[in-house]
């Protein structure tokens, strides 16, 4: 009897239709996916069925881990080194055989041989979902007991050193799990940054969730030693190194995925600070249509990105998105007769298809000898990390003017102001004239919570602060946070986009030609059409996407006000 395959038992479960099929292989095949992963992506199928599904094509039982508790008895069967290796669990034993807990079919025969030897009994698989999986794997062997708990056995072993008991390992068992827990908690709960502060009296943490840094327990003082040198070292970093700033890099699997840290750390009056910044592969590749864009904003991105030559330069502070929107644009130009170079720093995501260069300050390898070093390549596009200075930037109009597109991104408020910069830089304001396409300045929102988010009647302070009147919001439901279990009591769950889109214009390329100020520019702008930062907000604001307050924290209220 032949194997049903894996989208067949998808629709057969009723999870899939059969019109759906097409699509999902063509995705898979395009992004390199499997039909499941696909499934995933495209948020047509949960995990579970997709997982179903698979141990049906491969003939193996389904393992239902979520939400359930493993008896100690199954634990003990397999010791944790060989748990934590082969990224599995004890689900049931019987009759001598051991039933084990996989994510990954692919692995079968090898993990059941090895587990055979390694645990000198017959071993049998079951399927289960990678995210059940890990989350088993933390509650019953990174992670046993809560944090509380964990605190405790590191501060017992910390007093131990302390008394001369013994000799201090950063290695400690006790501060491994708890900088797990840090780690591993902050990724579950969609951190993009981890802030981990000495203060006078203890070992601030914070997690920046959506933009906003979340403080959380603090540490005790006496583990801030530990804690640092555990950090340091799983990222490379010089332990014996306090006085000088450093960087670092942690690549770890968490929940079945793949991610990545960079580690920051700082000298400060209480000892070495330190940032983690989280970078989820899977979740930071999107599409453009998933950023947040209006349907006419997005088609005139569409159609700017699509041209042969010039610069679009995206605008903004640290952590506004612009390195996420860039790769969404390479994501959709990249094809098998274009070619495309990137010169990064670091390069955060690696994109299939595409040749991506780092910065390497020591070896002197900066952004201007990697763009030279491109235009000996011969690409079609071009990515700059970011323009810094007049020469990077004369470097990259050059490629521009020369048969280029080239994508870069530029720190300034908004994107008029984007012209101005690039000629104080030093850059000739005919070649700014000439070469700059279009420029869009972007910040990210939070969105609301969909599940406890309320209407509400806005007062008109509210209302002129964003620049809309009582006969703006008619037919339109204003709504404000309120806080629910779902968001961790925020109100907020998730970021979008706002964007501010300026095209370069004839008479908006004579105006920097002639280095007219930014405020002209600008105004210029705005009479052809260019929506900025907040009016964009306020269509979301609208749209019942986000709350005025928040729109409020990303733009200035004065924007309007006389």
């Amino acid at each position: 009897m032949e194997r049903l395959s894996v989208g067949q038992i998808l629709v057969r479960m009723g999870a899939l239709s059969p019109d759906q099929i097409p699509k999902v292989l063509e995705y898979a095949k395009a992004n390199g996916l499997k039909f499941g992963e696909a499934c995933l992506k495209l948020d047509l199928c949960t995990e579970e069925q997709v997982y179903r599904a698979l141990a049906k094509h491969f003939q193996l039982p389904f393992a239902n881990l979520a939400g359930k508790t493993i008896p100690p008895e199954l634990i003990d069967l397999v010791p944790k080194e060989v748990a934590l290796e082969h990224n599995i669990v004890p689900v049931a034993a019987k009759d001598g055989v051991i039933t084990i807990a996989i994510s990954d079919p692919s692995d079968f025969f090898v993990v059941q041989d090895n587990l055979r030897f390694l645990l000198n009994r017959e071993v049998r698989c079951a399927l289960a979902t990678p995210t059940a999986l890990e989350e088993a794997l933390d509650n019953h062997y990174r992670l046993t007991g809560d944090l509380s708990q964990v605190i405790g056995e590191a501060e017992q072993s910390r007093d131990q050193v302390d008394t001369g008991e013994e000799e201090y390992d950063p290695n400690d068992a006790p501060i491994i799990r708890l900088v797990h827990h840090l780690i591993t908690t902050a990724v579950k709960e969609r951190a993009s940054d981890i802030h981990i502060e000495p203060m006078a009296d203890r070992v601030r943490v914070r997690y920046r969730i959506d933009g906003v840094c979340q403080e959380r327990d603090p540490f005790p003082k006496k583990l801030q030693g530990p804690i640092i040198s555990r950090i340091k070292i799983m990222s490379g970093m010089d332990m014996a190194e306090k006085r000088r700033p450093q960087d670092g890099r942690i690549m770890m699997k968490i929940q079945g995925r793949d991610i990545d840290f960079r580690v920051s750390a700082l000298p400060a009056v209480h000892g070495e600070s330190l940032v983690l910044r989280i970078l989820d592969k899977e979740k930071a590749l999107i599409e453009l249509e998933d950023l947040g864009f209006h349907e006419s904003d997005l088609q005139r991105f569409e159609r700017i990105i699509k041209r042969p030559t010039g610069i679009f330069l995206v605008t903004g502070p640290t952590g506004s998105g612009k390195t996420t929107t860039l790769y969404a644009a390479l994501k959709r130009l990249n094809r098998p007769d274009v070619k495309i170079i990137t010169a990064e720093n670091p390069v955060e995501y690696c994109i299939s298809g595409i040749n991506q260069s780092q910065v390497r300050h020591d070896i002197g390898l900066d952004f201007q000898r990697i763009i030279r070093a491109m235009m000996r390549q011969a690409p079609n596009i071009i990515l700059v990390g970011e323009i810094r200075d007049r020469e990077t930037a004369d470097i990259a109009i050059q490629a521009a003017l020369t048969g280029h597109l080239v994508f870069s991104t530029l720190h300034t408020n908004d994107a008029p102001s984007a012209i101005t910069r690039l000629i104080d830089m030093g850059v000739k304001p005919f070649l700014v004239a000439s070469a700059i396409m279009a420029v869009m300045a972007q910040r990210l929102i939070r969105v609301l919570c969909k599940k406890c988010k309320e209407p509400y009647d806005p007062t008109d302070v509210e209302l002129k602060q964003i620049g809309l009147t009582r006969a703006d919001i008619e037919g339109h439901t204003i709504y404000r946070p309120v806080g629910c279990p779902e968001c961790r009591f925020t109100g907020y769950h998730g970021r979008k986009g706002i964007f501010e889109l300026m095209e370069m214009s004839p008479d908006l390329r004579e105006m920097a030609f002639r280095k007219r100020p930014t405020m002209e520019i600008r105004a210029k702008a705005r009479a052809e059409g260019m929506l900025t930062l907040q009016e964009d907000g306020v269509r979301k604001v609208l749209a019942g996407l986000t709350s005025i307050e928040d729109l409020l924290r990303v733009t200035h209220s004065s924007e309007f006000l006389p």
